[in-house]
């Protein structure tokens, strides 16, 4: 990487908050306890789909220490961040099992969870949806009989009424149809998965006190702390203004934490005590079975070429499970839909995306936001349709890769700046992977070796006008405080934004103090800290606040040297005269503004202020999609090479390789460690992660020891990330976002390479050992 006489961006800073958590010394939200602080728990539901009869509170009221019950019929409207389809607690039927059906205060969480234990629930049975193909039959149950009246918060969402979709997103580019009629050859294939857990460390809490003055205090482990404002105003009728957020550093989120879900029940929790504060902390089990998950996924894909081997026709079919409410899914079958055919140029698209309703716990975000889902669709597709033609997958990727001036599915025209360089990344991991064409090679203890590769693109779907600010703070030593609603979950974005702020500032990073915790009552808003966007949003905002600042130090500078401001430059915490640098000034002296000897003060205390905006985003059309939904497309490969064992039907990862183009990389080593940590997820994913159901609806491995969590040990013996560098002329010194791409592709290419060494096609996650030996049995021995 070369970066001229740039000083940090480029450069491997070490991050701000190591120290701290190495040494253990970070509080997340679950070590800390404020004084008169009581305590909730929730209640939940027996049944997956059932009216509610009657809530029999009274056991529960005699556990000591208990000071309120609040049930459902306390607030019964329905509230949601996209389609308000979900009571924080149920009031006249459950949908899931595990769903809220009533929230305890008490003195001590052993008392609210004892009282909870003794809520009597009496429920009349439904009939349950328990599969997304079950939920899509048109004489499948009805999970929301009222989908049609739901208020939508947001234009793009398109509820069918009198079904089981929350939303149809369409894809309408070309004319499929003739092309599909003329294609030399053609391809059809149909996957599926379950939903899961986003497992991060740190379980979610919040806490809520509601003062005299009628200030909504909330403390929370939110990736969304201004969603937190919108939500509280658009459905308690709070003055936005008066709801105060505050999110400390997170342990892990992966989207998860993105959904608004405990702190609305906090505050109904608070609210029947009299305001008094209280804390909502789920416990392992609650925040699997009951707290958001990520979605599950049902896709059909067909694929034709022509005579070239070219691609000219591609149809979607996805079925998105969210789960008993819409909530964030909602969201993703429409970035699913935008992205549908990964990073080819396919003149010619059908697209249909549904949001389907089940009786499992409802789905939210998670890191990617549909494209790991879609990427394993689309490469398994385009292994299986090289295998068919005859051509190597990695030459049949590269001759049918979307370039610059080419369009995408939403007919946005690429360009060089919003468009990274696919073909480089796909050559590149070649290279790295050592691929010797699509063979595998069985080793003289009989395991068989084979490597996989995937090819992927994300845009970051934000909303239109999703924003972002940042103040920097000049103290008086000439040191900088940055603040930023930017979340620290473990991504290292403060230390992001500290580089850029110091860059462009020409100051050390250690001059810049980072104020880690959100705090909405003084830190400027941001849209979410979410689909990585906040590099790009909070960057610019950075920028931005820094110019602010540098045009305050050359006014005051200006007085204090005597000169014209366009004669100053401010570097290495000096303003001084460009054409002679020997002639300047401390930043110190004027950080406070500048006195002179006689006691007179010129300016004041240095504050830059930045905002910035998404510029030139467009809704998507209803009814053909078209639309620009995203300000870049950042593109990458991966690969795996795998040892599977014939024996046992075992396997493992010997070698993993990301190549992604995220424009200029701020810091190589976090964003390196974040690729090896996106990989180890979608790994964890495609073998052994997802939620298992029985008849009933019920989750049957709702804990850590059950849930099939990739292990140490079972990680790739070798990691190799490396970046392809196309700068976004738009982006914070060129770079665009990276922080969920070292997720997508790991599923594709690990199923890509088990299948070749395994001789059967995968079509399913996870890729455990039981599924290669079922598909193998019915590939073989069909009867």
């Amino acid at each position: 990487m070369h970066y001229g006489s740039r000083t940090t961006v480029g450069f491997a800073e070490q991050r701000i908050d190591a120290v701290e958590k190495s040494t253990g010394n970070v509080k997340y939200l679950g070590d800390k306890s404020f004084q008169g602080m009581l305590h909730a728990k929730v209640a939940t539901s027996t049944e997956a789909h059932a009216r509610i009869k009657s809530i029999d509170t009274s056991e529960a009221w005699k556990v000591q220490g208990v000071r309120a019950i609040v049930t459902g019929k306390t607030f019964p409207f329905p509230i949601g961040p996209i389609l308000a389809d979900r009571p924080p607690i149920a009031f006249d039927k459950v949908r899931y099992y595990g769903e809220p059906i009533a929230v305890i205060v008490a003195d001590h969480p052993y008392q609210a969870k004892q009282a909870a234990g003794k809520i009597v629930a009496e429920y009349e049975p439904l009939p349950i949806v328990n599969s997304v193909e079950q939920a899509f039959q048109k004489d499948a149950p009805l999970i929301h009989e009222q989908s049609g009246q739901y208020t939508k918060l947001i234009d793009n969402v398109y509820p069918v009424p009198g079904t089981n979709i929350a939303s149809h997103v369409k894809i309408r580019k070309g004319e499929f149809g003739k092309a599909w009629a003329v294609c030399k050859d053609t391809i059809s294939a149909t996957y599926s998965f379950n939903l899961s857990d986003h497992a991060a460390m740190e379980t979610r809490t919040a806490t809520v006190e509601i003062n005299s003055d009628g200030r909504v205090i909330v403390h929370s482990t939110s990736q969304s702390p201004f969603t937190i404002k919108k939500i509280f105003n658009q459905f308690f009728n709070l003055d936005v203004g008066k709801v105060i957020v505050h999110i400390p550093m997170l342990g892990g989120a992966f989207g998860g934490k993105g959904a608004v879900q405990l702190e609305p029940l906090a505050y109904l929790a608070s609210n029947a005590v009299g305001g008094k504060l209280v804390k909502l902390q789920f416990e392992r089990e609650e925040d699997m079975m009951t707290a958001p998950c990520h979605i599950g996924f049902n896709a059909t894909v067909k694929l034709g070429v022509n005579e070239e081997g070219k691609l000219i026709a591609g149809q979607y079919t996805f079925l998105i499970e969210a789960g008993a409410y819409s909530d964030q899914a909602a969201g993703i079958t429409r970035a699913a839909a935008l992205d549908c055919t990964g990073p080819y140029h396919i003149p010619n698209v059908w697209c249909d995306s549904y949001c389907m309703y089940t009786n499992h716990p409802y789905a939210t975000s998670f890191r990617g936001y549909g494209h790991p889902e879609l990427t394993f669709a689309i490469e398994r597709t385009i292994d299986q349709f090289a295998d068919k033609l005859q051509m190597d997958p990695i030459e049949f990727r590269l001759l049918n890769v979307i370039k610059p001036g080419q369009t995408t599915p939403t007919q946005s025209i690429l360009t060089p700046n919003n468009i990274g360089d696919a073909a480089k990344c796909m050559t590149r991991a070649k290279e790295l992977i050592g691929w010797d064409g699509k063979q595998p090679i069985v080793s003289e203890n009989g395991l068989v070796r084979a490597k996989g590769v995937a090819l992927f693109w994300k845009t970051s779907t934000t909303s239109t006008n999703a924003q972002a600010g940042a103040i920097l703070k000049f103290e008086a030593d000439g040191t900088v405080t940055l603040t930023s609603a930017a979340v620290e979950l473990g991504q290292g974005t403060k230390t992001i934004l500290a580089q850029i702020a110091a860059e462009r500032l020409k100051m050390n990073v250690s001059d810049i103090h980072v104020t880690m915790e959100v705090n909405t009552q003084y830190t400027p808003h941001q849209w979410r800290t979410v689909a990585s966007s906040t590099t790009f949003l909070a960057g610019n905002a950075v920028l931005a606040a820094a110019d602010d600042a540098i045009r305050q130090l050359k006014r005051i500078g200006a007085v204090a040297l005597q000169c014209s401001e366009e004669d100053l430059d401010v570097g290495n915490g000096r303003v001084y005269i460009k054409a002679k640098p020997d002639i300047g000034i401390n930043i110190e002296t004027v950080a406070l503004g500048y006195k002179y000897p006689n006691g007179h003060t010129v300016g004041g205390q240095v504050i830059g202020i930045g905002v910035h905006v998404q510029r030139h985003l467009t809704p998507m059309d209803k009814e053909t999609g078209f639309g620009d939904p995203g300000p870049w497309w950042s593109v990458g490969a991966q690969a795996v090479e795998i040892e599977w064992d014939e024996s046992n039907y075992h396997y493992k990862i010997v070698k993993a390789v990301t190549v992604l183009d995220g424009g200029t990389i701020i810091n190589p080593m976090t964003a390196a460690q974040q690729m090896r940590g996106g990989i180890f997820l979608g790994l964890s994913i495609a073998r052994g992660e997802s939620f298992e159901f029985n008849e009933q609806g019920v989750i049957q491995n709702p804990d850590l020891r059950t849930y099939q969590l990739m292990r140490f040990g079972e990680q790739p013996d070798e990691y190799i990330v490396e970046f392809v560098e196309t700068p976004a002329e738009d982006g914070p010194f060129g770079a665009r976002g990276i922080g969920e791409y070292g997720v997508i592709g790991a599923a594709a290419a690990l199923a890509n390479g088990l299948s070749l060494a395994t001789n059967v096609e995968l079509t399913q996650l996870p890729l455990t050992p039981e599924l290669i030996w079922r598909t193998r049995r019915a590939a073989y021995d069909p009867v």
